[in-house]
C-alpha cells in the first residue's frame, strides 16, 4: 500500500515506540502515587510537557493534556468563561469539532458567527474586525485546514483580537509539526495539538493555554492537570507524544522541505498528465504536505474504492465525518459546485512517503479517472479523452 492519507492519522514513529514501551510493560506506575514507581511516570510526564512546548514555544506550564483535538477544541468552547449571549467567532470551514460544540452554544443563547471564506478558504481579517463587538468573547480559526490545506493568516487575526482583548484560539492539528508555530511571536492565547497527525500515538493532545487566563474544566474528579482535566493520566501516551514533538521540531525544517517538494511533484505531475483537474486550496498558504484536487465527472466514493484496489489509501476529506457521508461544508463554503465537491480527492503526504511512490500514484490516477469518467453520466459535457 502507499499511504496518503497522513491528514487522518500518521504511522507511529519507531523511536515514539521504543520510548513508550518501558511504560506499557515495567514503568506502570500513577503519577499521582508518591512512591518510586510514581515519581518516574511524574518525571516522565514532566519532560514531555516540556517537549511540547518548545516545538511551539511555550512554557510547561502552559501546556494542559487532553485526549486529543477534539477534546481541546471542546475545553476552548465550553472551557472559557464568557457571559451568556455574549458573541463568539468562528469560520464557516472549521472542523466539526468546533462546528458542533458551537450548534450546543447557540442553544444557549450565544450569539455564534460564522466568518466567511474565499475560493481559496481564506478568512478576509477585516471582515473579521467588522465583526467584533464588546460581548465577542472568543474567536476560533483554524490554523491549516485538514481538507484544502489552506494556511490562514493567524499572526493578522490573532492582532486584531488583542487590540480589542478577545480570547483567541486556533485548531492546529494539521498544523503544528509541519510549519514552524511560536506562539509568542503569533499572539495566540490557545492551541490545540493532537499527537496521532504528527507520527505519535492516537488518544492524547494537549491544549495550549496561555499563563493568566481562566478556563472552566470539562472533567471533575482527582484535579490532575492543575484541576482542569482530572483523570489518571495516559503515561504511556504522553511519553509517545512528547517523544513526536521533540522529533517533529528536530527535524521540522527538513520534514517540510521533502513534503513540499514530493507535493509540488505530485501536483504538477497530476495537472500535466490527467486532463480537467484543478488543485484546491491556496496555491502559496497551504501546508507542506496538502495535495487537494477536483477530478469533474468522478464520483469521489468511487474514486476511494478503486485507488484502495489499486494499493493507495487516500481520502476525499475530514475522516471524522466519513461514515457520516455529508458534503463537504468546507468546500459548500469555498463556492464549489455539486459536482465539483463530488469529484474531489485529498492526498496528504507523511515523512515516509516517497518520489517511486508518486510515480506510481500517478500512473494510477491516469487509469483509474479514464475508468471512471468513461461510465460517468457527464461524459457528454467534458472532452476527458
Amino acid at each position: 500500500m502507499i499511504y496518503l492519507d497522513n491528514a487522518a492519522s500518521t504511522k507511529i514513529h519507531e523511536t515514539v515506540l521504543k520510548e513508550m514501551l518501558p511504560y506499557l510493560k515495567e514503568q506502570y506506575g500513577n503519577p499521582s502515587s508518591i512512591h518510586r514507581y510514581g515519581r518516574n511516570a511524574r518525571k516522565a510526564v514532566k519532560k514531555a510537557r516540556k517537549q511540547i512546548a518548545n516545538l511551539i514555544n511555550a512554557d510547561p506550564s502552559e501546556i494542559l493534556f487532553t485526549s486529543g483535538g477534539t477534546e481541546s477544541n471542546n475545553m476552548v468552547l465550553f472551557g472559557v468563561k464568557k457571559n451568556p449571549e455574549s458573541r463568539i467567532i468562528t469560520s464557516s470551514i472549521e472542523h466539526d469539532a468546533i462546528l458542533e460544540p458551537c450548534k450546543i452554544l447557540t442553544k444557549e443563547g450565544f450569539d455564534i458567527i460564522y466568518l466567511p471564506v474565499n475560493n481559496y478558504g481564506l478568512v478576509d481579517p477585516l471582515i473579521l474586525k467588522n465583526n467584533l463587538t464588546e460581548n465577542t468573547s472568543l474567536v476560533s480559526i483554524m490554523f491549516g485546514n485538514n481538507e484544502v490545506g489552506t494556511i490562514q493568516p493567524i499572526a493578522d487575526l490573532a492582532k486584531i483580537c488583542k487590540e480589542k482583548n478577545i480570547l483567541f484560539h486556533t485548531d492546529a492539528v494539521q498544523a503544528v509539526g509541519k510549519i514552524p508555530i511560536d506562539v509568542k511571536k503569533l499572539g495566540i492565547d490557545m492551541l490545540s495539538i493532537s499527537s496521532h497527525k504528527i507520527n505519535g500515538p492516537k488518544g492524547i493532545g494537549a491544549l495550549y493555554v496561555r499563563n493568566g487566563i481562566s478556563i472552566n474544566p470539562l472533567i471533575l474528579g482527582g484535579g490532575q492537570e492543575k484541576g482542569l482535566r482530572s483523570g489518571t493520566e495516559n503515561v504511556a501516551n504522553i511519553v509517545g507524544f512528547g517523544q513526536a514533538c521533540e522529533l517533529a521540531r528536530v527535524n521540522l525544517l527538513d520534514n517540510s522541505a521533502k513534503m513540499k517538494g514530493l507535493r509540488d511533484y505530485l501536483s504538477n505531475k497530476i495537472i500535466q498528465e490527467i486532463p480537467e483537474v484543478t488543485i484546491n486550496g491556496h496555491p502559496v498558504n497551504r501546508l507542506p504536505n496538502n495535495v487537494h484536487l477536483t477530478f469533474l465527472g468522478v464520483n469521489g466514493e468511487d474514486l476511494l474504492i478503486k485507488l484502495d484496489e489499486n494499493g493507495i489509501a487516500a481520502s476525499t476529506g475530514s475522516a471524522c465525518s466519513v461514515q457520516i457521508q455529508k458534503a463537504s461544508h468546507v468546500l459548500k463554503s469555498m463556492g464549489f459546485s455539486h459536482e465539483q465537491i463530488t469529484g474531489s480527492l485529498r492526498l496528504t503526504i507523511g515523512i515516509s512517503n516517497n518520489l517511486e511512490e508518486m510515480d506510481k500514484v500517478v500512473e494510477i490516477l491516469k487509469n483509474v479517472i479514464k475508468e471512471l469518467r468513461s461510465m460517468s453520466p457527464f461524459k457528454e459535457k467534458y472532452s476527458f479523452y
